[in-house]
């Protein structure tokens, strides 16, 4: 797995619902890299730090390999890296095989799978179709979040490597799955209460989905 891009965005005014505000998704290129913070990285644009950015969601990565999926479904965009939002696209990564609470390090960082990205409005606004969310979902490959464990410098052809595997059999996907399944997967459910690096909110979130004692 290879960092193709390193991607931050400046501020953007959008319109949404007849008010104005800004968003931090237009993401873009940079050949100077990035630096990985432990809360965010280093001058890129967090407009809304109540879903984004924090210790559980310092940086987002995402696949270039799921490019060829999207790409002719919005022929009319301009496309470059960084469409999803991404700070670090990178190529190889497969959502149903890397899992929770592993650790891995990228350049200079070391960093560790905490969750899968959620699909809002902004992502629709990027693609002027609001429709995407529901097929961003129905794709099942979010890309993921990581917490920064040290910080550091990443650079475009830097790679991922695995530092130590979890301990725990929870997927990417397999979270992403149990998020938005109206009947949750037992098995799934079970690993994600038992996951060290599922954030505790989340596990708030699920907690009626389990079984009676």
């Amino acid at each position: 797995m290879k960092v193709i891009s390193t991607n931050i965005g400046e501020p953007v005014t959008i319109d949404w619902n007849g008010k104005k505000e800004q968003t931090g998704i237009y993401k873009y290129p940079t050949q100077h890299g990035l630096f990985l913070g432990k809360n965010d990285v280093k001058n890129d644009t967090v407009i809304d730090r109540v879903h984004h950015a924090g210790i559980n969601k310092a940086c987002y990565l995402f696949s270039a390999d799921h490019y060829a999926y999207w790409q002719p479904k919005y022929p009319n965009l301009k496309w470059d890296w960084g469409m999803f939002g991404e700070n670090l696209t990178i190529e190889g990564i497969d959502e149903s095989k890397i899992l929770v609470g592993s650790i891995y390090s990228i350049g200079k960082a070391l960093v560790q799978i905490t969750q899968p990205r959620e699909p809002c409005y902004k992502l629709g606004i990027r693609f002027n179709d609001s429709k995407i969310i529901k097929d961003f979902i129905t794709y099942n490959n979010p890309g993921t979040y990581v917490k920064v464990i040290e910080e550091g410098h990443v650079s475009i052809g830097d790679s991922l490597i695995l530092e130590q595997a979890s301990n725990n059999a929870l997927t990417v996907q397999n979270f992403y799955q149990l998020l938005f399944e109206k009947k949750k997967n037992k098995d799934h459910l079970a690993l994600f209460m038992s996951n060290d690096a599922v954030p505790q909110y989340k596990k708030e979130k699920l907690k009626k989905f389990l079984s009676p004692s």
